[in-house]
């Protein structure tokens, strides 16, 4: 599986655990849909499931107006995944890949600001993340 493709996954893995509680390894399995596993996608929602308060910590200090609670879900999610693979896949993925990836995916299952706002907000944690 292509890593654009187990981002994909993740998120809609990540979107159906925020939303109905679902156990992580349930939410693969139903979006894979009878697919082999992906190492990347497992590693992706176990990860932010692992690190959540981390990871949303970290978003919600560059976010500005706005709490991490009231995010549209895919938002939230995609800038979790983002936020997750800056921070812990840093030696593994440039943080320019690891951005263009989470706004290209956020045209394709975001709202019409969403690509603006999770540059804007992954511009930030990548710079934050940098600095330290």
């Amino acid at each position: 599986m292509k890593r654009r493709t187990a981002r994909e996954k993740a998120l809609q893995a990540l979107f159906q655990i925020d939303i109905s509680n679902t156990e992580p390894q349930a939410a693969i399995d139903h979006v894979l849909e009878g697919e082999s596993g992906d190492e990347y996608l497992t590693r992706l929602v176990l990860g932010v499931v692992e690190q959540k308060a981390e990871i949303d910590n970290l978003i919600s200090e560059n976010l500005e107006k706005w709490s991490i609670d009231r995010l549209a879900t895919v938002d939230r999610n995609l800038l979790r995944i983002a936020a997750y693979e800056m921070k812990f896949f840093r030696n593994e993925v440039p943080e320019n890949v690891i951005l263009d990836e989470a706004i290209e995916i956020a045209k394709i299952y975001g709202d019409d600001q969403s690509s603006k706002f999770i540059n804007g907000v992954l511009s930030k944690v990548k710079q934050k993340l940098l600095n330290n």
